[in-house]
């Protein structure tokens, strides 16, 4: 807004010592011309100079809506700032300000890591040339200035061969580079406040915790004060000074960080700490968001919560399948007529028990996901057997193989992208079925399709219904529903909890351990998550560089890790109010 007379705000005492202070803030969003929806309701909060407060919560709390209020990054087209809120940075209302005086100061002294880098980035420019555009910009350089500025930062964020990397495209970075890269980007104008948007989400457990330590290094070198946003409260006893929790628009508690871990006083703080999975114990079945939000702290399941499940093996299971001597390649053009040869997977060999879970963790590119894409088919082996029952899928015509298909199905990590999004749900149940001739009719078809939603906890009345209209955690469960139609007796799950929130990843772990015990399922579990995978899996295979570094039963492998880079993933959990105490 470009106002003539700015709005005169009367400062508590305490706002005078913050750095940002917000003030009965009130966003809404159009719906039509008529309705609007309240995303944040009239939330206050200060942030201190050199300090980091952490807001927590799940997906649709307000959070990242607060944030993009902050950075005048709100579509005025659709958003609507309530009159009466404020915005207080060192004095002046950001609410007040035109939109160049909002420019100038977003950017230099306010600036923001967003949540996806990849869609952040500029694929088309050079992330040289993306940070020395921020400098020309906001610090009046020129071209050769900028250039050197943005070497020193690459360094600084710990990108190794900065003076090659400069000249490289997002695309040919990892994920915690084009991470790192961001953050070069938001302290390229050494800013008071660093507003990181769930900077570590889709990270590894090595590279998160890597970014962790940088942004925390950087606050105390440039003595800046940091806004954490992450639904995930673990990370918060990593970083934070204080923490803000959010549901459905409002704030629901506040306080010191040892205060929220060690006496939580709203259900709803207490649910979002009990409901990941916890190093120290296993229960039968996870606590659940809404099993707090009743007044019940254990809900309909107390029984279940506090009985513990065991897991593991004793060589006595019966084997499913045996995968000996996996090897898959990828080749790239060099030259006129060679070829460069990759080997995402080295002489890969394991066994997988009846009815148990194999956990298979490792870093981005340690070859997890090529091995589960392998055994499905979906890439070709380079080498090795995959004995399913005795008889090599991996060697069959696809003929043969058509009948194994329907035997081991794979859940992937995206519910957005595995979802057909012109079908119902209805015909994203029925199409598997037609094809493989489940079923005498499409009325019986139908009837198992109801049952199978019913089975996941979808209402009926989904059959009907497009995929864009659930939320995450819903379509993931219609992508198990999908899986079920074929009746597997393997399931292969792709990181298929790692991008929920810990309320929703808690119930499709219950949903999965439910089905093992019902349809007596084997499960092939890809996760970078060590601690979801040590609560599912009866058995833990550690991938490095596509080969396999250590595999044991689970408890064994955690309390007693034997190969240095298993011993590396694990100091790398975030665990809470355990790193305030250590």
């Amino acid at each position: 807004m470009n106002l003539t007379t700015a709005k005169v705000v009367k400062l508590e005492p305490h706002q005078h010592d913050a750095l940002l202070s917000i003030r009965n803030l009130t966003v809404s969003f159009r719906t039509d011309k008529k309705h609007t929806v309240d995303a944040v309701k009239g939330i206050s909060f200060d942030i201190p100079r050199n300090s980091t407060i952490a807001l927590v919560g799940e997906s649709g709390s307000g959070k990242s809506v607060s944030s993009l209020a902050v950075m005048g990054l709100l579509s005025p087209d659709n958003a609507v700032v309530d009159p009466k809120s404020s915005i207080m940075f060192e004095g002046r209302d950001l609410l007040t300000l035109s939109i160049a005086e909002r420019r100038k100061l977003c950017g230099k002294d306010i600036s923001m890591i967003f949540q996806e880098p990849m869609t952040s980035l500029n694929p088309v420019f050079t992330v040289g040339f993306q940070i020395g555009e921020v400098l020309q910009q906001h610090m009046g350089m020129n071209a050769k200035e900028a250039r050197a500025r943005s070497i020193a930062l690459l360094k600084e964020v710990g990108i190794p061969s900065p003076e090659t990397k400069i000249d490289a495209f997002p695309s040919q970075m990892s994920g915690g580079q084009q991470q790192r890269v961001m953050i070069a980007m938001a302290i390229a104008c050494e800013p008071k406040l660093l507003i990181a948007d769930e900077p570590t989400t889709a990270l590894d457990v090595t590279i998160q915790k890597q970014i962790i330590d940088l942004i925390e290094a950087l606050r105390q070198k440039h003595k800046m004060s940091v806004l954490f946003i992450t639904h995930d409260l673990a990370l918060v006893g990593e970083i934070a000074d204080r923490v803000i929790v959010m549901r459905s628009g409002e704030i629901r508690e506040k306080g010191d960080v040892r205060q929220i871990f060690e006496a939580p006083r709203d259900p709803y703080t207490k649910a979002l700490l009990l409901c990941r999975p916890s190093l120290d114990n296993r229960p039968w079945r996870l606590p659940v968001i809404s099993d707090y939000m009743n007044g019940n702290p254990l809900g309909d399941h107390a029984e279940l919560v506090q009985k513990q499940r065991s897991r593991g093996l004793n060589g006595k299971e019966d084997i499913i399948l045996e995968v000996k001597n996996l090897g898959k390649s990828f080749y790239t053009r060099e030259g006129l007529f060679g070829r460069k040869e990759f080997k995402a997977v080295k002489d890969v060999s394991f066994k997988l028990a009846r009815g148990k879970t194999l956990g298979v963790v490792g870093e981005s590119g340690s070859g997890k996901t090529t091995v589960g894409l392998t055994l499905l088919r979906l890439h070709q082996a380079t080498s090795g057997q995959a004995l399913f029952e005795g008889k090599d899928i991996l060697s069959m015509s696809n003929k043969e193989f058509m009948a194994y298909k329907r035997r081991i199905q794979i859940i992937f990590q995206n519910p957005y992208a595995s979802l057909n999004p012109r079908f119902t749900v209805g015909q994203i149940l029925l199409e598997p079925m037609r094809i493989h001739g489940i079923g005498k009719d499409d009325k019986e078809r139908v009837d198992m399709a109801l049952q199978l939603l019913q089975k996941v906890s979808l209402p009926v009345a989904a059959f009907h219904r497009y995929p864009h209209e659930f939320s995450g955690g819903q379509r993931q469960r219609i992508a198990i529903a999908r899986c079920l139609t074929m009746k597997p007796e393997i399931l292969v799950c792709d990181e298929s909890v790692s991008a929920l929130d810990v309320s929703v990843q808690a119930q499709v772990l219950n949903l999965l351990q439910d089905l093992q015990e019902e349809f007596g399922m084997s499960y092939i579990f890809i996760s970078h998550d060590l601690a979801v995978v040590k609560y599912i899996a009866d058995q833990v295979m550690v991938m490095n560089q596509g080969e396999v570094v250590e595999l044991a039963n689970s408890d064994e492998l955690y309390h007693n890790p034997q190969n240095p880079y298993t011993q590396t993933l694990l100091r790398a959990i975030p665990r809470g109010l355990q790193s305030l105490v250590a």
